[in-house]
């Protein structure tokens, strides 16, 4: 199975996998906002304002995703990672946050962050893990964000 996952950089194709995928895990533990919705209804800006979106496609169908969101001067936030249920435990979130890392740095990034929410331990768990470390918040447009975490370049 480890041969057939691919981490693939994003195309206009996969706009309904990205929303899907995103709205899937973020109802689970959250409610959907407006900011969600802004991203993941027009994920071509992300791209358009110097980020990219990256999919973990498993056979053909997509079962993850990752966005690097340039926020300007170096700035990237790392955003929107989400697995399906079905592809959970197959390290797959790692995988694209990982990769996610090695591209801001292949961009030079001065700055690499992310936010989220404490309740989900194993997402920060896997965060701490990678080499991010937890920074004051400051303002953030979601309501569910309770920690932001750098990762030092």
């Amino acid at each position: 199975m480890e041969q057939s996952i691919q981490i693939i950089e994003y195309h206009h194709t996969y706009k309904d996998d990205f929303k899907k995928i995103n709205i899937e895990w973020i109802e689970k533990f959250f409610k959907v906002e407006p900011h969600d919705l802004e991203q993941l209804d027009a994920p071509e800006e992300i791209i358009n304002h110097g980020g990219q979106i990256f999919l973990a496609k498993l056979g053909d169908e997509i079962v993850g995703t990752s966005a690097l969101i340039h926020d300007g001067d170096g700035v990237y936030e790392l955003a929107k990672m989400g697995v399906t249920p079905k592809a959970q435990g197959l390290g797959l979130g790692k995988k694209l946050c990982a990769f996610s890392i090695e591209e801001a740095k292949k961009r030079n990034a001065k700055s690499l962050y992310l936010l989220s929410n404490r309740k989900l331990i194993p997402a920060i768990t896997m965060y701490s893990n990678l080499g991010f470390v937890e920074i004051p918040i400051g303002a953030t447009l979601y309501e569910r964000t309770d920690i932001k975490m750098e990762y030092p370049l």
